[in-house]
């Protein structure tokens, strides 16, 4: 893939992933290994990494904390869909602070919930992430694996 192409897909993921607010997180439930959705508010960082926040008595959270993994589905709406796969890693104190400054306007639903100390808040670091737009003839699919931070 030249380095134009590159920038060029890079440049359409990023403007694809910022259009939208809210995504479907998949994780896996420990002791069946069941898989369990939900949507979830949500933001974008530099390197395409994925922030949002839970409480702690949800299934996600539960879910994480025994496996990390996690996937995404963002956009499903036209024939436009990002799938994201990574894995959720806790927030430090510093990055929570950060987050906070910033969540508000990336994601206006948390505001009811960003002060609440029941809440956890993660990071996401892209392993793959697979752009797809079916409204064109021919469709334009392509998937991204190597991500540097």
């Amino acid at each position: 893939m030249t380095d134009g192409l590159l920038k060029h897909r890079l440049e359409k993921l990023r403007d694809f992933i910022s259009e939208h607010k809210l995504a479907v997180i998949a994780t896996v439930e420990p002791h069946y290994c069941l898989p369990q959705a939900a949507v979830v508010g949500f933001s974008i960082g530099k390197h395409f990494e994925l922030y949002f926040g839970t409480s702690v008595y949800t299934r996600k959270y539960i879910n994480i904390q025994k496996n990390p993994r996690v996937a995404f589905v963002i956009g499903w709406t036209k024939g436009k869909t990002v799938q994201y796969e990574g894995e959720a890693v806790e927030l430090t104190a510093e990055e929570i602070l950060e987050y906070k400054k910033n969540a508000l306007g990336d994601v206006p639903s948390i505001a009811k919930y960003i002060h609440d100390e029941e809440m956890v808040f993660y990071k996401v670091r892209p392993k793959m992430i697979k752009y797809s737009d079916l409204s064109v003839d021919p469709w334009e699919v392509f998937e991204l694996e190597r991500f540097s931070y």
